[in-house]
């Protein structure tokens, strides 16, 4: 477990808890009790009413990187409206930059919107300052678009620089089913694999930089719900 200056997310989902920045002070002054803090008492209001109002429902996020995609995004769109699921987006700050009417369109469908740097590169390979201007670049392109600054970070290949959290208070998410959709373009054999493997709570990793991604991301919604599981943020997974 890392120390974040914000939120972070441990990919194990028997240990998703956070190590907020307020907890150095709390070290300081002796109480190490507080230093661990459940997601839900940061959270907003809505959010915290929403599953103590019902607690027993079947949860998953399914999470999309790379895009905007002008080719596939809004296809992808499109078919979560009409699924009426909510979805998270871990965008790039030069795809943002050049598709800024697709970001909007995302933003307004209800969706979560992350950073996931702005060159898909190894933050971890780069220098602090390199590191932390993919980021905030990114963060400034979205924020330019939308109104709002993200709070959650989906690193590329998953390397992160523990430091990096006090820099920029991002929360980091990674996943819990990657069934490397990168690798085949069949749609059926991505669909598969992540119905294979899925769980209750658990995060899905895809991408909607091709058809095939985008096709499976509909099979599998399809047959999640079937199976009376309601699709969620990321965002809401964390408060579990």
């Amino acid at each position: 477990m890392r120390i974040a200056g914000s939120w972070f997310y441990n990919k194990k989902k028997r240990g998703r808890l956070i190590w907020a920045a307020a907890g150095m002070a709390c070290m300081a002054a002796g109480c190490c009790a507080a230093f661990y803090m459940q997601v839900s008492l940061h959270a907003p209001t809505e959010v915290r009413e929403a599953l103590a109002m019902d607690e027993s429902v079947k949860k998953v996020a399914i999470t999309f990187d790379d895009g905007p995609n002008p080719d596939y995004t809004e296809m992808l769109l499109a078919g979560l409206k009409e699924r009426g699921v909510s979805a998270t987006f871990f965008l790039l700050g030069k795809e943002v930059e050049q598709y800024p009417e697709i970001v909007k369109k995302i933003h307004e469908g209800g969706h979560l919107i992350g950073t996931h740097s702005y060159e898909h590169v190894n933050l971890s390979n780069l220098t602090d300052a390199a590191a932390i201007e993919q980021v905030d670049k990114t963060n400034a392109a979205i924020h330019e678009i939308i109104g709002e600054f993200p709070e959650y970070i989906r690193p590329p290949f998953g390397c992160w620089k523990p430091n990096l959290d006090y820099e920029t208070t991002m929360i980091e998410v990674l996943w819990d089913v990657d069934p490397k959709d990168w690798a085949t373009s069949n749609a059926s054999v991505i669909a598969q694999r992540v119905l294979g493997d899925v769980g209750e709570n658990d995060i899905i990793l895809l991408h909607d930089a091709s058809e095939s991604s985008v096709l499976a991301a509909f099979k599998i919604i399809d047959e999640l719900k079937a199976q009376g599981y309601t699709f969620v943020t990321v965002e809401e997974i964390l408060l579990e």
